[in-house]
């Protein structure tokens, strides 16, 4: 099987298994105030019953066939003022904390000891998981949280692949993955530490373990587990990949596979489950959570179902059919007198759900073929919607240097501007290994697998909105072959013409702009050192850039 959950005594000592911070987060799952819950039913029937759980009168689409009963229900819970990530919380063991200051063992050791202890008077439930979905790649995941946090618990198990006889087959077949043990995550929600006001997530990516304390929204213990999954991927000969992955099988029995990138909000969703109105045979991987193989560039994705936002569907909406899980929404009485929902972000930022993996008609855990093309969303204002990167340098570090803005998923730290164009290697925030290693990673897929790379701009282009209509129809002129590039003005960049979105080098501004965020690019390649430093190839790759943007 893929990850070790059973040790020799000769394997127990400081080393690829155990380390302080392992045996801290590790040793309260044995507790007597522990109780296994084994199955997706029982996680069900115990949020049913926790306090403050909205059981609604909107039944479970098709609920027998992804693990429920048949007369499960829609279930709501709410965060209080709490509705998403927070960057400033995360802290990995041997790097540097949101503030510049080093994560060590010396400093966190005790408090998560204290955190630990401060759970002996409560029952707590250990649940498990399989991240992975096929034999190419399957870890195991164990999470330790305490009753009353029952909605989670039962999230976490539908997010990813609660253990049945067909998954536990095909992980017992799964490759082994040499001194990498279990993935055990210890979490309090309630937990609160005057020096970490926003909660805080501990992670010791070596030994596949993490401490997820003061941390209500659903979304960090979703992100924490895959954090330590990409870590797993990234040592094992996989590129860790924050983004959707779908597949055109065209008619002429000819297969395209596209990789999409970016944050929450940046149409990463969007795209990859856009049906084109059923112009194609279109198959699905994931939305948000695969790796790709550096040897022969097949994918895996690595959970079942998606967590979506709620904003952009109203209550009659026809995809509220695959709903499960509900956080952060309002809920009313409709004319039947039912509970049903309040969505579009009327309640908060950020409303969030999990949908079962039905949503997607088509639907596969694994693509067998190698992957065609990868985009890189970016909210850009100085780019055209839709570019092609030639060389493999700069499609890497282009993804890189991925801009972006901020949405409402985050919970920012004070002081900082939720407006500002930021830049987020590669989509994925939850990286807990060197910059490089995805820079290589990605370089090898674009020079020796032979990727194609896009960026595509679904922001504005000098303040006018990139219709979502423009995005997915230069998409189809992508996948039909009938996309007609011309040449940027940049070496290695050429752009798809689109009607009133041709950028105008005669216009002295444009190009002010369009150098100055490409020196952006320069600036922060410059300021990366040590865990987030890349090769030189990438930053003489950007200079050049600006020097030629400075030229038009």
């Amino acid at each position: 099987m893929s990850t070790k959950q059973y040790y020799k005594w000769s394997e127990i000592k400081r080393g690829p298994f155990f380390s302080t911070m392992r045996a801290i987060i590790e040793t309260p799952f044995y507790g007597n105030n522990v109780f296994p819950v084994e199955t997706l039913k029982e996680a069900y029937k115990l949020a049913c019953d926790c306090p403050g759980t909205i059981v609604t009168d909107l039944p479970v689409y098709k609920p027998e066939a992804t693990g429920l009963p048949a007369d499960a229900r829609v279930l709501v819970f709410n965060d209080g003022n709490v509705a998403g990530r927070a960057a400033a919380n995360r802290c990995i063991l041997g790097s540097n904390d949101f503030y510049g200051n080093p994560v060590t063992t010396a400093r966190f050791a005790p408090i998560l000891r204290e955190a630990v202890y401060q759970t002996r008077n409560k029952n707590l439930y250990h649940a498990q998981a399989y991240i992975g979905l096929a034999e190419d790649f399957m870890v195991k995941a164990h999470l330790c949280i305490p009753e009353g946090e029952e909605n989670i618990m039962y999230s976490w198990l539908y997010n990813f692949q609660y253990l049945n006889e067909t998954y536990f087959n095909m992980y017992q077949n799964s490759a082994v993955l040499e001194n990498e043990p279990d993935i055990f995550i210890f979490s309090d929600p309630q937990w609160s530490h005057p020096d970490f006001p926003m909660g805080l997530a501990f992670f010791d990516p070596e030994h596949n373990c993490a401490c997820l304390l003061g941390l209500r929204y659903f979304g960090e213990h979703k992100k924490g587990t895959l954090t330590m999954s990409w870590g797993i991927a990234n040592r094992n000969g996989f590129v860790s990949c924050h983004g959707g992955q779908k597949r055109y099988n065209l008619k002429d029995g000819s297969k395209f596979v596209l990789g999409v990138f970016g944050l929450s909000g940046s149409g990463k969703s969007t795209i990859t489950h856009a049906a084109h109105s059923g112009k194609y045979d279109i198959t699905v991987l994931h939305d948000d959570a695969f790796v790709i193989s550096r040897t022969d560039a097949s994918s895996v994705a690595l959970e079942p179902a998606y967590f979506d936002k709620t904003q952009d569907y109203p209550m009659d909406s026809e995809d509220n059919k695959y709903l499960v899980t509900i956080q952060n929404n309002g809920v009313t009485l409709d004319e039947n007198g039912d509970r049903v929902l309040v969505t579009e972000d009327i309640r908060n930022g950020n409303g969030r759900a999990m949908k079962s993996k039905l949503w997607s008609p088509n639907r596969v855990d694994i693509f067998p073929e190698p992957a065609n093309a990868i985009i890189w969303l970016m909210k850009d204002p100085t780019l055209p919607p839709v570019m092609k990167i030639s060389d493999p340098v700069l499609s890497s570090t282009m993804g890189a240097t991925l801009a972006t803005k901020r949405t409402s998923a985050e919970r920012l730290a004070p002081g900082v501007d939720p407006d500002a164009l930021v830049v987020e290697p590669y989509a994925n925030p939850f990286r807990t290994y060197p910059l490089a290693q995805d820079y290589d990673g990605f370089r090898a897929l674009f020079a020796d697998r032979g990727l194609d790379c896009y960026i595509f701009n679904t922001g504005h282009f000098m303040e006018k909105k990139v219709p979502k209509e423009v995005t997915l129809e230069s998409l189809e002129s992508i996948i039909e072959g009938k996309a007609n590039f011309v040449p940027f003005g940049l070496s290695g960049f050429s752009y798809l013409p689109v009607d009133g979105f041709d950028p105008d080098f005669s216009d002295a501004a444009y190009k002010k702009q369009l150098t100055a965020r490409m020196k952006d690019r320069v600036d922060f390649i410059s300021s990366r050192s040590e865990f987030d430093q890349l090769p030189d190839e990438s930053l003489q790759a950007m200079t050049k850039a600006v020097d030629e943007a400075g030229k038009l």
